[in-house]
Order: C-alpha cells, then sequence, then structure tokens
C-alpha cells in the first residue's frame, strides 16, 4: 500500500465518515433525518473498500496495461503545465464516464446506487455501489494513461476528483454567486440527484462545472422547482443487496427476453428505460409524455390557429 492509498484509507475516509455523521446529528436536531439510509451508505462504504482492497483490478485493467505500455510518451508531474494537463484531462475524462453512468445502461447499473438515497446529504456521497470495477468504468481514463500519465496518478487524481465532491452532497449549502459558472457546486450538484422532469441528466461534472456548460447539459437550480433527490421510480426500502443489485436484476430479465441482436444490445448500450418497441421510459421518452397536446405543433399549421 502506497502513501496515496494510506492516506485515503487512514486520514480521508475517517474525515470524510466523521464530517458525515457531525452532519447528520445537526440535521436530525432540527429536522427528520433518515439514519437507515445512512446505514446504507455505511455499509456500501465498508464492503467497496473490502472490495477493493481484496480484489485491487478491474476488468478494465488488461487495456490500461496495453495503453500504458503503448503509450506517446511519459509525463512527469515536474512542472505545474503538467499538473494543469492532468487535471483538464482528468476532468474531461470524468464528464464523459458521469454522462455515460446516467445514459448507458450496462454503467447506469451500478451508479444507479449513488443515485438511490431519497434524501441529499453528505452521506450519500459515499453510497456510490460495490460493483464499479466489474463495469469496467476505468476505460473513460484510458485516454490519460495512453497519453503519458501513469495509472497510479490518474487513479490518485480521480480519488482527488471524487474527495471534493463529498462536500457538494450538501442540501443546507446556497449558490455561491460567480463559483456557479466555474465549478461543481452544491447547488449544481443538487439539481444533479434530482428525480425532476426538468433537472434529470444534467450536471455531470466533477470539480468543473464548464463542460457540461459547453456540451448542453447545465441545468440551474431553480427556486420555483424544488428538487426531489432519488431515483425516477423510487427506492421503498433499506435492503441493502436490493439496492446495489436491482439495477442488474432488471436489466437481466430484459436481456432473457431479447429475440435480437438490436434488442440485446439495445438494453445494454442505449440510455436506462429504454425499449425495443419504441416505449419505454428514457429521459426523452417521460419528457414527451408530459408535453401539453399542442406543444408539438408547428407555427403556421392550421391545427394552430
Amino acid at each position: 500500500m502506497g502513501p496515496i492509498e494510506k492516506f485515503l484509507l487512514f486520514v480521508a475516509l475517517p474525515i470524510v465518515v466523521v464530517s458525515s455523521l457531525i452532519e447528520a446529528l445537526v440535521l436530525s436536531s432540527l429536522q427528520r433525518y433518515d439514519w437507515k439510509a445512512l446505514g446504507i451508505s455505511l455499509s456500501d462504504l465498508f464492503l467497496r473498500t473490502v472490495i477493493s482492497i481484496f480484489l485491487p483490478l478491474s476488468i478494465a485493467t488488461p487495456l490500461i496495461n496495453y495503453a500504458w505500455e503503448h503509450r506517446l510518451m511519459t509525463i512527469a508531474l515536474d512542472g505545474w503545465q503538467a499538473f494543469l494537463l492532468l487535471f483538464i484531462g482528468q476532468e474531461f475524462c470524468y464528464y464523459w464516464y458521469h454522462r455515460a453512468a446516467h445514459r448507458v445502461r450496462w454503467f447506469w447499473g451500478n451508479h444507479a446506487v449513488h443515485h438511490s438515497p431519497n434524501e441529499l446529504n453528505l452521506a450519500a456521497a459515499y453510497r456510490i455501489g460495490i460493483f464499479g470495477k466489474l463495469t469496467g468504468t476505468a476505460l473513460f481514463f484510458i485516454p490519460l494513461m495512453w497519453l503519458g500519465f501513469s495509472p497510479r496518478v490518474v487513479a490518485a487524481t480521480l480519488t482527488l476528483n471524487l474527495l471534493y465532491q463529498f462536500w457538494i452532497h450538501a442540501t443546507w449549502i446556497p449558490k455561491l454567486g460567480w463559483m456557479e459558472y466555474i465549478f461543481n457546486t452544491p447547488s449544481a450538484h443538487r439539481v444533479h440527484h434530482a428525480a425532476n422532469l426538468d433537472y434529470l441528466d444534467a450536471n455531470y461534472g466533477g470539480v468543473l462545472i464548464v463542460f457540461d456548460r459547453l456540451f448542453g447539459t447545465y441545468r440551474e437550480e431553480r427556486a420555483d422547482l424544488p428538487c426531489r433527490y432519488g431515483l425516477v421510480h423510487p427506492v421503498s426500502g433499506y435492503n441493502l443487496w436490493q439496492i446495489e443489485i436491482g439495477q442488474w436484476q432488471a436489466l437481466l430479465r430484459d436481456l432473457a427476453a431479447v429475440r435480437s441482436p438490436r434488442a440485446f444490445f439495445g438494453y445494454l448500450l442505449m440510455p436506462p428505460g429504454w425499449s425495443p418497441d419504441g416505449r419505454g421510459q428514457t429521459t426523452e421518452d417521460l419528457r414527451r409524455a408530459h408535453e401539453p397536446a399542442d406543444a408539438a405543433i408547428p407555427a403556421g399549421s392550421p391545427l394552430a390557429e
């Protein structure tokens, strides 16, 4: 275990857990607090930590090794330019990983665990899902290794990115002025966790929010639309195992019923809610279903008169 891993396990992790418990105590004295949900998050964290210790590799490891062995160059972190390139590159890769985690059902199977809490708080930040290594999400960061950053450095940078995101799961921090234009803030991340139709599939950034603004996925938190947290179809129980595998069970049921390669790969790679008959419940399907009857009538049509 290297110094970075020791810092994360023996310093950062206890600080995160203690901070979430302090927040829980304060919030529970002011309002209702879901202690059972906190227990689920702690259990997820414990299981994921154990898995990381005893299963350090992921299904993406062979490709990671191949990319590193055939890298274009070796980039040493010996100047601000290298650090800046690593930071921006990692943010770019994280944006596309996180977007895929919502828009590709295979990746959503694990990421949905993070969105399963019906209350947003600091404890929800470390409910991430225990099957991440089995989904191959590390694939999105291979370009950084092929470019010349070592896998160890890329993994450490990603961990620091996730540590930054811990504090933005607070609901009691207001909008932060000019920071909202550049950084991922609690306000922006509240929108990301919201299940409201107007907020779905937005604000995928890690530390920065600039790629969301650049690629059209930014949504601002609105005073007239309070966030409803959780999944579109909310989790109602506290069964840890069901929370961890529920999305995978649903995917396997759909795959078992397929009758064509199109349906098979569609269920794997299309957005959650996709259906081969076109009558699914993707974000787009749900929004179309809630459009006013005359919303799709073009201007100038006789029907519009």
